[in-house]
């Protein structure tokens, strides 16, 4: 499998403000004032309590929000002006997602699941085989790529996820509390796992979690509480 060479990094600037959500009379600032700028191929975790904010920095990274002021730019680019339909594209051809709860399609085998992805794309049919069965062999599913979700373990699933996450050579994967569901021996397989991909193909990760394993796993540990940076961690 090619792997592209990666140069790029998502950068928040502003100060960042996000989306207000209407509540009754109250205006509640999800985000407040944040700048923060990740280097290509960081194992970064954003960790804070319910209602720090976190999700919606994912959201916003993910192109899935809508900022009030500030910018987003990855590859260069200021995704936070595109389009709705610009967005989905973008999403599409340089984002990986890994949820929680997997979202893996249950009436699709383990191969399919990862192949639909880059169907989207346009792919040939021959490159989607070719690397469809490569991912799932270096993330431990190869002989299982024609089973249904029904048939795999929690952690068999996560698998297929970060398999269907990397697949089109994503800039970059965003994984929302991605060891949730499984217990603890699975959740840390599955965060070397991912640290493995990280550190073989460059690919910027990050996480948002309550889990104090993701928070040790990373290298970079940001934290943050009603809406704003509490402290930004760096390790070696």
């Amino acid at each position: 499998m090619t792997w592209r060479e990666r140069g790029s990094w998502p950068r928040l600037s502003g100060p960042l403000s996000a989306r207000r959500d209407q509540t009754g009379d109250t205006e509640v600032k999800a985000l407040r004032g944040v700048n923060l700028k990740i280097e290509s191929g960081e194992f970064i975790s954003i960790a804070g309590p319910s209602g720090s904010g976190k999700t919606t920095l994912m959201n916003l990274i993910g192109c899935i929000d809508t900022l009030d002021e500030g910018e987003i730019l990855i590859e260069g680019r200021v995704v936070s002006v595109l389009s709705k339909e610009e967005k989905t594209t973008f999403r599409r051809e340089k984002l990986g997602f890994i949820f929680q709860s997997y979202n893996l399609i249950p009436v699709l085998t383990a191969f399919e699941n990862v192949a639909f992805s880059l169907q989207l794309l346009g792919i040939s049919n021959g490159e989607i085989k070719e690397r469809t069965m490569a991912i799932l062999k270096e993330v431990g599913l190869e002989g299982m790529e024609n089973r249904r979700p029904g048939k795999l373990s929690g952690g068999q699933q996560q698998r297929v996820a970060i398999a269907r996450a990397l697949v089109k050579n994503p800039v970059i994967v965003l994984a929302d509390e991605p060891t949730a569901n499984l217990d603890s021996h699975t959740g840390e397989d599955i965060l070397k796992l991912m640290e493995v991909m990280n550190q073989k193909h460059g690919t910027t990760f990050i996480f948002s979690t309550h889990d104090k394993m993701v928070m040790d796993f990373a290298r970079r540990l940001v934290y943050l509480h009603d809406g704003e940076f509490f402290s930004d961690e760096r390790r070696e």
